[in-house]
């Protein structure tokens, strides 16, 4: 197996205790020590910033893998039943691996909004639901799935896989799980999502 380079080695444990512990308790030294450096390599990898720099190179790793994922399946030739049972088995997937993200995300988009959907956008693998959308419309005409309108299809999907990861904190506190509930919740969502789109697209 290929060892690791000290940078990988720093995003990987950075995952790691992001995962753990959340963005706001995480700090840059124990990300350091979890990677076995010391922090002065760390800021030079990461060019002196903080842990912001650190859970941005990870969210875009797991951003821009996820959406080029997401590109293939909506170009592809499968019906629009199949390709949303796609679409949520992929963002759900990233979402259990990356479980502060979507806080990380909806953060930014409030304070450095401009800047933050610029960045995304300005990428080769940026989000493209156009093909969808064309298709949806076509499916409609043909009586293939319900009239419903695929702005609004594409933000029940998305809604329904994110919110609860958005929500955790209190989510967890007025039913009374704990972490390990939560996540084991989340694995068995998946299907019920599937499962509501389906019999929600049906004519």
């Amino acid at each position: 197996m290929k060892e690791l380079s000290t940078e990988e080695k720093i995003i990987q444990a950075a995952k790691e205790v992001f995962t753990q512990k959340g963005y706001a308790a995480t700090r840059t030294q124990e990300i350091a020590e979890r990677a076995g450096v010391n922090k002065g390599l760390l800021q030079y990898y990461f060019k002196g910033k903080s842990k912001e720099k650190l859970f941005k190179a990870i969210f875009e790793e797991a951003f821009l893998k996820v959406t080029s994922q997401l590109n293939v399946i909506f170009e592809s030739e499968d019906s629009i039943s199949h390709k949303m049972e796609l679409v949520v088995d992929v963002y759900f997937d990233m979402l259990l691996n990356n479980p502060n993200l979507p806080g990380f995300v909806v953060n930014e988009l409030h304070t450095n909004t401009h800047a933050f959907v610029e960045e995304i956008m300005s990428k080769p693998s940026r989000p493209n639901p156009i093909p969808l959308m064309m298709q949806i419309s076509k499916e409609i005409q043909e009586g293939k799935i319900r009239e419903i309108n695929p702005v609004h299809l594409i933000l029940n999907v998305m809604s329904m896989c994110v919110f609860p990861f958005i929500a955790r904190p209190l989510f967890q506190k007025v039913i009374g799980i704990d972490d390990q509930s939560f996540m084991m919740l989340m694995h068995t969502r998946k299907s019920e999502i599937i499962d509501f789109v389906k019999n929600a697209l049906k004519p």
